[in-house]
């Protein structure tokens, strides 16, 4: 294994500047080094970490490894996996993803790299392929308004448990869940009820009446954990009738033969969209969902995409129902959401487009074709089956000997479930063959190859058929869009249409403070689609999961090295999951060491909105903290909150570096204050792009942390998802961390959860396990003295932009003149003085080919910007004169020059259609329209619209593909 030296060393391809340009850079801030400017920008009573020399002999646990050699290492951990063929089911199931999708979209950056669309007018592409995954799932639930996606089936039903809870308007009153669904779904949803008090009860359907006392909602399964199909107008009819919402959980790939679950009574549906074209990835990410009646429709977490127009009255999207976000709303958001599953979304999305209803209702059939030759075969070898209503899971009666034919299928090949000592269950899927059937068959009854192939399949199509007065007589996918692009000429020209709509980072640089946006290097890519790390079940056994387990094992250590802590969980899917999972690990640890009396978490004015959400989500009260002028925390009023509120103090939230993207000199003490009040310190890891190599959050006084592996550790954000979120803590916590859910194999000594014992908050062990491989691959490549490298660079250019920026937009908020990672812009005064606004300045920056950065967080009025340590310093300079030129035209404004409403910032941003218009009548030329700087010609991005009406999009809710002709009928 030979160490990264010279040409071949990924540092010096991912950082931006080095040589002379770094130096340009550093003389800009006044140093004349990368620690010279560390010693400017850190506080010197701050605990910095000194300088590490790099290893003699790289590896993998302390990074410098070449980018082949990080390839081959990753490569000879797959290999220590065993893929089985897997039958497990359990709401994971083996699928195709097409070749085309594989290419297109899941190896493309321009899929891959792009940010959330909060910027809506360059995120066209992105908007218009997860509006598909809403009508999708709006489809095929038979209810009209569906979210952009959720982080799994398990926490999509916790959410719904929580939905309910909100929606529901009597006195509290239990919520019933389904016996029959997935046991990780009914542990999540009701650890996430216990936090906040909402009372739990697991019965199966045939035990829910009309009879008995009121209810908040039930979670009632479509099919069940053992496969039985359930007709569910009675339990649904008993749960209304006793003032309660009803929420069905249903496999999509089912419910294009089934009954949908809007035509038996469901106000909400919930599911996985997994098994349309995902791959397993030991668990995820995948791309969890829900729907909901109209009536439902403002109570939704998470994101919607929506239909608005453009100022040009043309049909164009957005997210909708923003004003629900969590900086707003706070504690009282509908959820702490923020990153979910765009991009897996987005793989469903084109894998029902590639299908089309006659191609998708054509794999169920065979799904569930090959499920009824697997029953009739059992049967005829003498087996008995528990029911015989099933989709895709046959539960097959082995009386006593259960676990011994699991056991002769894994020697097989084939991965089986043990529902209990008597009963195997077998789920089919789109990969399943006759010959797998009759292999299982050989496993189950114990007989010989022969005598399972003799038996004869010829009835076996109609031998098992769904109950009749269950089958899906409506239809779906109706829209156009799921029957123009069969040819795969035509799927991969619309897949490439929709990413010439948005501007990702393969196109520019996407400066977003708060959301670090850096390179993702293709070389983290290379293995994680790979059948050895993809095509694993997260509950297969500990016996083929070796090398997944060793990789995740060596990213976790590496992890809490890295912060300064003693253990790190890897199972939230997104950071705001891991705030919550942090906080009910202090949660835990409270209750078990009897101060439950602490029911306080302490957020500053300044943290990110998702913190006071999550907070309020682990079932704390939350208390804001004053921000002082400097944008730091008022330590006076954190003094007099913890005088006045001290034994009820749970946990103080913080953000370092803050929030206004400064080192605050005064954080040991805020720790220290509130460790001595009896409190947990939760040091937010949204910032960790400042930090890693120089400070450590443990050693700041931190007892946990969350990390956000789509940051700092550079896996993809994918439109919005997916993320990781781990969770680092000190010792004393690591008991409270997330366990595997029930039926996860044991953990062994040095696997990475060993010794915890909390709920789980995911539906598998290890979260989204599937995109780990990217961050292990980057810190296979990255020494602890290359990340402090890479730390200095990110501080650097944040620096380099707030002083050739400083005489058009002034950062609010400095520490010795110096900002550390990212600079919040003051666009106020300005306002006040022409009336042009910081969304002016952001729209108009989609003229000069930028994203905008971040829009009016922490403070209104403001543009937050982070050009993170890859950008390359023209690029730099490109964003310095787009901000100039800007200026210059606000100075027009404010001269009377131009009047505001008619000028180019407040027009912008410029369509190709807009410019080239026969009749030109603005009082601005085409070309400072569209082509404000020189040299833009060549490579120019036109948005796809102009300016969006969000306030119309939200008066007139549509959040599905819209018929031809729909848009035009609400009037333009």
């Amino acid at each position: 294994m030979h160490p990264a030296t010279g040409h071949d060393r990924f540092l010096h391809r991912h950082l931006g500047t080095t040589g002379e340009d770094l130096a340009t850079v550093l003389a800009s801030v006044g140093a004349t080094s990368l620690e010279g400017l560390a010693a400017r920008v850190v506080p010197a009573t701050l605990p910095v970490l000194d300088p590490q020399p790099q290893p003699e002999s790289p590896d993998v646990e302390t990074g410098g490894l070449s980018e082949d050699a990080a390839v081959s290492s990753l490569r000879s951990l797959a290999a220590l996996n065993d893929p089985h063929t897997e039958m497990i089911g359990r709401g994971y199931h083996p699928a195709l993803t097409p070749a085309v999708i594989t290419r297109d979209v899941l190896s493309n950056p321009a899929w891959t790299t792009s940010y959330t669309p909060y910027q809506a007018e360059i995120s066209q592409g992105r908007l218009e392929a997860q509006l598909l995954f809403q009508t999708v799932i709006a489809d095929l639930t038979g209810l009209p308004v569906a979210t952009t996606s959720l982080l799994d089936e398990a926490t999509a039903v916790a959410e719904a448990v929580l939905l309910m809870a909100r929606a529901h308007r009597g006195p509290d009153a239990p919520v019933l869940l389904d016996a029959g669904l997935h046991p990780q779904l009914i542990e999540v949803a009701s650890a996430r009820a216990q936090a906040l008090g909402i009372a739990i009860e697991v019965l199966s359907t045939e035990a829910i009446t009309a009879d008995g006392g009121a209810l908040t909602g039930a979670v009632l399964a479509h099919t069940t954990t053992r496969g039985l199909v359930q007709d569910l107008s009675g339990p649904a009819q008993a749960v209304r009738s006793r003032g309660g919402l009803v929420t069905v959980d249903a496999d999509p790939l089912a419910l294009t033969l089934l009954t949908e679950p809007g035509a038996v009574g469901a106000d909400i549906a919930v599911g996985t969209a997994q098994r349309l074209g995902v791959p397993l990835f030991f668990g995820g990410p995948h791309p969890g969902f829900m729907s909901v009646t109209e009536a439902l429709r403002r109570q939704l977490p998470g994101r919607v995409v929506g239909v608005s127009h453009d100022a040009d009255g043309h049909e164009a999207y957005r997210l909708a129902l923003q004003t629900r976000e969590q900086h707003i709303r706070r504690e009282k958001a509908t959820s702490n959401i923020c990153t979910a599953q765009a991009l897996l979304a987005v793989v469903a999305a084109f894998y029902a487009v590639h299908h089309g209803p006659e191609g998708l209702t054509a794999i169920a059939e065979q799904v569930h074709h090959r499920a009824e030759r697997l029953a009739a075969g059992a049967r005829a070898l003498g087996l008995e089956l528990e029911h015989e209503d099933f989709f895709d899971t046959v539960s097959v009666r082995v009386p006593g000997s259960a676990s011994s034919a699991v056991e002769r299928a894994e020697e097989l090949g084939y991965n089986l479930r043990l529902l209990d000592a008597d009963h195997v269950g077998v789920s089919t899927n789109e990969t399943t063959t006759d010959d797998d059937v009759d292999t299982v068959l050989t496993a189950l009854a114990a007989v010989s190859p022969d005598a399972a192939e003799a038996v004869e399949p010829g009835s076996v199509s109609s031998s098992f058929p769904l109950p009749a007065h269950l089958v899906r007589t409506s239809s779906f996918l109706t829209h156009p869009s799921f029957h123009r692009y069969r040819s795969e000429a035509a799927l991969v020209r619309y897949i490439r249409r929709l990413a010439d709509r948005d501007l990702a980072l393969d196109r520019t640089m996407i400066p977003l403070g708060s959301c670090t946006l850096k390179l993702n290097a293709a070389a983290q890519t290379a293995l994680w689609l790979s059948p050895e790390l993809a095509g694993i079940h997260p509950y297969a056994p500990a016996t083929q999961t070796r090398g997944w387990r060793l990789l995740l094992g060596q990213l976790a250590d590496r992890l809490a090295h890295l912060t300064g802590y003693d253990r790190c969980s890897l199972q939230p899917a997104s950071g705001a999951q891991g705030e919550l999972t942090g906080l009910l690990a202090v949660r835990g640890y409270l209750h078990a060491t009897g101060q439950q009396g602490r029911d306080l978490v302490l957020v500053p004015a300044s943290a990110h909105g998702t913190n006071a959400a999550s907070a309020a989500g682990a079932g704390f009260s939350v208390t804001v903290v004053a921000t002082a002028e400097d944008g730091s925390i008022d330590v006076a009023h954190l003094r007099a909150l913890l005088a006045e509120h001290g034994e009820r103090v749970a946990a103080i939230m913080l953000t370092y570096p803050s929030t206004h993207g400064v080192f605050e000199p005064q954080v040991t003490e805020v720790t220290s204050l509130v460790h001595e009040a009896g409190g947990q310190v939760y040091i937010d890891g949204a910032n960790l792009n400042a930090l890693t190599g120089l400070l450590r959050p443990g050693d700041l006084g931190g007892d946990v942390t969350h990390l956000n592996l789509h940051k700092t550790f550079a896996i993809p954000h994918g439109g919005g998802g997916p993320g990781v979120g781990p969770v680092v803590v000190k010792e004393h916590l690591a008991p409270y961390l997330p366990a595997g859910p029930s039926g996860s194999p044991e953990p062994e000594p040095g696997d990475p959860d060993h010794g915890f014992g909390g709920a789980p908050v995911m539906g598998a062990r290890f979260g989204s396990a599937g995109v780990t491989p990217l961050s292990w691959t980057y810190l296979a490549t990255l020494t602890d003295a290359d990340l402090r490298q890479v730390t200095l660079t990110a501080l650097a250019h944040a620096g380099y932009l707030s002083h050739a920026l400083a005489d058009s937009f002034p950062t609010l908020y400095t520490y010795r003149g110096h900002v550390a990672h990212e600079c919040v812009l003051d666009l106020r005064p300005l306002t006040a003085a022409t009336g042009v606004t910081a969304e002016d300045v952001a729209k108009r920056l989609i003229d000069y080919g930028f994203h905008a950065p971040t829009l009016s967080f922490p403070v209104a009025g403001t543009l937050m910007v982070e050009p993170t340590e890859s950008e390359p310093l023209a690029e730099l300079d490109r964003f310095v004169a787009a901000i100039r030129s800007i200026r210059a035209e606000i100075d027009e404004v404010a001269r009377g020059e131009i009047a505001l409403e008619e000028s180019v910032l407040r027009r912008s941003p410029h369509t190709l259609a807009a410019v080239t218009v026969e009749q030109w009548e603005r009082p601005y030329s085409r070309a400072s329209a569209a082509f404000p700087l020189e040299g833009m010609e060549t490579d120019k991005y036109f948005p796809p619209v102009s300016r969006i009406d969000n306030a119309w999009g939200d008066r007139h809710l549509m959040c599905t593909c819209p018929a031809p002709g729909a848009f035009e009928a609400l009037g333009s």
